[in-house]
C-alpha cells in the first residue's frame, strides 16, 4: 500500500495526525505511543470538525504547561527510557534530531542549547511520536506527498517576530518542492516540516494508484482562503498507462538515393523498431521520399538525431500511434543438414504466421552451394510443418499487445 499527502493547505503535527486517524489508524495507536513516554496529562484527543464544508478529524494533544523534559538531552533520555517499540522510538528520534538541528542552525547555537518550548513544547513531542507510531501501524510501502505550502508574512515566536516561512522550516525542507500557498501566515510548522522531511519518500502529484481510503486531518483554525486540511490518500499502486509509440516522418527531395540504405541502418541502430521509405510527390511535382521510423518514446531523441545527421532534412513530424502485435517467439528448424531461424507469431495458443530468417537462408545456401530459392522453399516447408498455422485463428482470441 502507498500513501499520498495533499499538502496544498500546508501541514502541522495535528493535521498530519488527524489525517492518519481519519484514514483508519485507531486513535489508540498514537494514544498508547504518547502514554509510553510517561509524561503526566499528555494525551491525544480526536473530534470531528468541518473546514469549509469538508468533514475532517482534528486531533489535539492536551499537554501540561509545566513539567516533563526541558532540554534536548532530556528528550533523548525520555525516549530512550520509554516503553515505545524500537521502530517508533528510533523513528521519533530521527525526526526530532532533524528538528533540533534546524532550530540550532537558525539560532546559531548548539543543539544542546535548544529548549523543548522552542520546538513547540510537549504537544509537538506528542505529535511526532503519534505520527511516527501511526505511520508504522500502516506499514506503507511508500509515502509520497505534493509540494507543501509554507505561507508568508510573519508570526510571533518564543523570541519575538519570526518571518514566514520560518528559518527552521526552510532548513528542514531544503531541496524539496515548496511554494508560498494562499495564506499570508504560517502554513507549515517546523514539527510538520521535520516529519515530512524524515518520512516522505517521494514528492509528486497524486501517483498512479487505486484509492482504498482517504483521511482528512484538520488544523485548529478555519480560515476563509481554503480548507485548512491535510488529505491522506491510501491505495494500491497501479501501472500508469503505457506511453504510445511514435512515428517519426521526414520528407526528403534532395538526397542521393544511394544513401538511403545507410540512412535506414542508422535509424534502426539508434533504436527504431522499424524504418521504411515511401515514394511521394512534393510541391511543384518534385519526386521525393518520405522516411518513416517507428520507435518507443524513450529512444525518440537518438532516432531524431540519426535522421538529422544522416539525411538533409531540416524538420520532421512526430506522431503518436497504436501498434497491435502478435506474440512472437524465436525458434529454429533443421534444413538440409543445417539450421535456419524461425519467427513464430501467435494469438494466444494459436499459431497465425511462421516466417524464416532470410539471412540464415542465404548463409546456408552459400554453405551448401545451392540456389537461395531452393533453400528458402525447403526452410519454409520445414517451418510450416513444425509450426502449423491454425486456419481458425482469430486475433480477438487473445488480448492485443500495445507497444
Amino acid at each position: 500500500m502507498i500513501g499520498w499527502l495533499d499538502l496544498a493547505a500546508g501541514a502541522s503535527g495535528d493535521m498530519l495526525l488527524g489525517a492518519l486517524v481519519d484514514a483508519g489508524v485507531p486513535l489508540e495507536v498514537p494514544t498508547e505511543a504518547v502514554a509510553a513516554l510517561h509524561v503526566e496529562h499528555l494525551r491525544p484527543a480526536a473530534e470531528q470538525v468541518s473546514r469549509q464544508g469538508l468533514g475532517a478529524t482534528h486531533v489535539r494533544v492536551d499537554a501540561p504547561e509545566a513539567g516533563g523534559p526541558s532540554t534536548w538531552d532530556d528528550v533523548r533520555t525520555l525516549l530512550g527510557d520509554s516503553a515505545l517499540p524500537p521502530a517508533v522510538r528510533d523513528g521519533s528520534l530521527a525526526v526530532l534530531e532533524r528538528l533540533v538541528a534546524a532550530q540550532a542552525r537558525a539560532r546559531r547555537v548548539e543543539p544542546e542549547d535548544v529548549l523543548v518550548h522552542e520546538l513547540g513544547g510537549l504537544g509537538a513531542l506528542a505529535d511526532v511520536v503519534g505520527v511516527v507510531a501511526a505511520l508504522e501501524y500502516l506499514e506503507l510501502d511508500r509515502l509520497t506527498a505534493s509540494p507543501v505550502a509554507l505561507g508568508s508574512g510573519s508570526v510571533r515566536g518564543p523570541h519575538g517576530v519570526v518571518p514566514v516561512p520560518a528559518p527552521a522550516v526552510l532548513d528542514l525542507l531544503a531541496g524539496l518542492p515548496v511554494h508560498a500557498g494562499a495564506r499570508p501566515t504560517e502554513m507549515c510548522t517546523p514539527t510538520a516540516a521535520a516529519l515530512l522531511a524524515a518520512r516522505v519518500d517521494e514528492w509528486t502529484p497524486l501517483p498512479a494508484l487505486r484509492p482504498t481510503r482517504v483521511g482528512t486531518g484538520a488544523g485548529a483554525e478555519d480560515p476563509d482562503e481554503l480548507p485548512n486540511v491535510v488529505r491522506l490518500v491510501l491505495g494500491e499502486p497501479s501501472r500508469p498507462a503505457p506511453l504510445l509509440p511514435v512515428v517519426v516522418e521526414a520528407n526528403v527531395d534532395d538526397l542521393d538515393p544511394r544513401l538511403w540504405p545507410g540512412v535506414l541502418d542508422a535509424v534502426l541502430a539508434a533504436g527504431a523498431s522499424d524504418a521504411w521509405l515511401t515514394p511521394i510527390l512534393v510541391q511543384h511535382g518534385r519526386p521525393a521520399h518520405m522516411l518513416s521510423a517507428l520507435c518507443r518514446p524513450d529512444v525518440l531523441n537518438p532516432v531524431q538525431s540519426a535522421v538529422f545527421s544522416s539525411t538533409s532534412t531540416t524538420g520532421m513530424r512526430v506522431v503518436e500511434v497504436r501498434k497491435v502485435a502478435l506474440e512472437r517467439t524465436q525458434a529454429a528448424v533443421d534444413v538440409l543438414g543445417g539450421q535456419v531461424g524461425v519467427k513464430v507469431a501467435a494469438a494466444g495458443e494459436r499459431v497465425v504466421n511462421v516466417s524464416v530468417e532470410f539471412e540464415d537462408v542465404v548463409a546456408l545456401a552459400g554453405e551448401r552451394g545451392l540456389p537461395v530459392k531452393e533453400v528458402l522453399r525447403a526452410a519454409t516447408a520445414a517451418a510450416e510443418a513444425a509450426y502449423p498455422a491454425d486456419p481458425a485463428s482469430r486475433l480477438e482470441d487473445a488480448p492485443p499487445l500495445w507497444e
